[in-house]
């Protein structure tokens, strides 16, 4: 259901892009330092959402994969720690008889 929701999610954003792009067709003129370049309005907004979505990814990398890390040191520490019980467990029932 979740799957579905996103995917409704997913289409009505891209069809208002659609729309906000055919509505701002119109050139606007960049100037950085090398010279200048005439695009439309809706290329310019989706290559700076496109070059946000990169950067933000690429700074979020290093963070999720020190997370990644930890996690595989803990199911470490949790498998080790259940080979431990079940080994107290076992003992305590020879202890027993």
């Amino acid at each position: 259901m979740m799957r579905i929701v996103g995917l409704i999610i997913v289409l009505v954003v891209l069809v208002f892009g659609l729309f906000l792009g055919v509505l701002n067709n119109s050139p606007i003129k960049m100037d950085y330092y090398v010279g200048t370049l005439e695009l439309p309005l809706s290329l310019v907004l989706v290559f700076t959402l496109l070059l946000g979505a990169v950067l933000g990814a690429i700074s979020s990398i290093g963070i999720i994969l020190k997370l990644k890390l930890e996690i595989g040191r803990l199911k470490r520490k949790a498998r080790g720690n259940n080979i431990e019980l079940t080994n107290l467990r076992n003992l305590s029932l020879k202890a027993d008889h």
